[in-house]
């Protein structure tokens, strides 16, 4: 079972069928998923979050491959503001979008340091792998702030196109390592 994490100013509530609602307004807006991988349709169906949510999110839960949480604001809990999402696998292991009022506040980070935190210490996995579009340059200052390295470079295919893209990885004694320095 997904747990509801909290930083200063987020609450991360593990995602529910009810959610499709509020990520169907916020979610299809070019600048939000031209660097998402391809697999998102665009133009985005009128249909598409609910499709998502109940066809791909929650069954993965269920089968123990994801955890995804909604995004929302402690001052107003039942806004939706964003998504973020954590993944068994090879090379993506985390994923995440923020609507676009929310952007530019560090919000983001907020919300991966504490995705990151679970996945190291609840889950327990080894490491943390990110494939990011060269081009998106506030998604790769994020992974940079979380103190994550380029360990390969290829191309991949987003909504918006074919680019270069860097594989970011933070190993878990890494991330404690940085987070002890920090005072936590």
């Amino acid at each position: 079972m997904t747990p509801t994490l909290e930083t200063a100013r987020l609450l991360l509530r593990p995602l529910e069928l009810a959610d499709a609602e509020q990520t169907q307004i916020l979610f299809p807006h070019w600048e939000i998923v031209r660097y998402l991988r391809n697999v998102v349709p665009w133009p985005y169906p009128a249909d598409g979050a609910l499709q998502y949510v109940r066809d791909m999110a929650l069954p993965a839960i269920a089968r123990g491959e994801a955890w995804h949480w909604t995004l929302r604001l402690k001052t107003e809990p039942e806004q939706m503001i964003g998504f973020i999402s954590l993944i068994k696998g090879e090379t993506e292991n985390r994923g995440f979008w923020l609507g676009l009022p929310w952007q530019g506040r560090g919000l983001m980070s907020e919300a991966c340091d504490a995705v990151t935190d679970y996945w190291f210490n609840a889950l327990k996995f080894p490491a943390l792998r990110v494939p990011k579009a060269i081009a998106n340059a506030a998604s790769r200052r994020i992974s940079e702030k979380q103190g994550m390295r380029v360990v390969a470079t290829e191309e991949r295919d987003y909504v918006g196109g074919r680019f270069a893209t860097e594989i970011w990885e933070i190993t878990a004694e890494e991330w404690r390592a940085r987070r002890g320095s920090r005072g936590r």
